[in-house]
């Protein structure tokens, strides 16, 4: 039987467009670890939160295509942190738990699935060489007590990330993000460098460890019925370059 996936987030899972490559989301190479029974529709935009997202009626224009059976995959953080800017902020030990509930009762609603997703971390290390566990504040542990707290099937991408940087370190992980010198490329002239959107090369392990995280998902059989057989193959902790 085929369903649908949407994804609710920000700029790391969004589509980015002509003008913004070589960034890539993470959503945007997920479709390549389902088969054609399961089709990913990826509503994740560029610089919103909870707060921003419900507020623009995002989730209600998800709800009026989202059809029994499909999954909703809900994953934020990264912009809800900014406290400088009141459209987007929301407290991650009130609000934005409340916002995340609002997400899950949506798609419970309308006979679906949601899943929660852990903030990917960003790229950002401890003197010691480890990545930073505080890299995007308390919003990945509210998302798990939330998970907990409303029995809802949680994919830990922040663990999961941070343990895919330790692996590779400092210096190896700079390839999985922007980081461009000047003239290097005709969107980026005067170059970038920036530890939270990831390359095309980033956006593919990231999207595999979310297909990892699926398949050892015990809560989330029927959805793993649709993952591609490849999928079975990719340990955890192994880290290999994308095809």
């Amino acid at each position: 039987m085929s369903c649908t996936l949407f994804i609710a987030g920000d700029s790391t899972a969004a589509i980015k467009g002509a003008a913004e490559k070589p960034m890539t989301g993470w959503g945007e190479h997920l479709q390549a670890y389902f088969g054609p029974s399961l089709r990913i529709d990826n509503r994740a935009v560029n610089g919103r939160s909870t707060k921003s997202f419900l507020a623009e009626r995002r989730l209600e224009a998800i709800e009026k295509e989202f059809q029994a059976g499909d999954y909703l995959f809900i994953q934020f953080g990264h912009n809800d942190g900014k406290q400088e800017d009141p459209l987007r902020y929301a407290d991650p030990e009130r609000e934005f738990r409340a916002n995340l509930e609002r997400f899950i009762e949506s798609a419970r609603r309308k006979g679906g699935t949601p899943v929660l997703l852990t903030s990917v971390s960003r790229r950002r290390f401890l003197a010691d060489g480890s990545p930073d566990p505080d890299a995007v504040g308390a919003y990945p542990e509210a998302i798990r007590q939330v998970a907990a707290g409303t029995a809802t099937p949680l994919l830990d991408i922040f663990a999961a990330s941070q343990q895919l940087y330790r692996a590779l370190g400092i210096e190896g992980t700079r390839h999985l993000f922007m980081h461009l010198p000047e003239q290097a490329h005709p969107n980026y002239p005067e170059g970038i460098s920036d530890d939270t959107h990831f390359s095309d090369v980033g956006a593919r392990h990231i999207a595999r460890l979310v297909a990892q995280a699926v398949h050892q998902c015990a809560t989330l059989q029927e959805l793993r019925q649709h993952l591609i057989r490849t999928t079975e193959g990719y340990l955890p902790g192994k880290v290999a370059m994308p095809e």
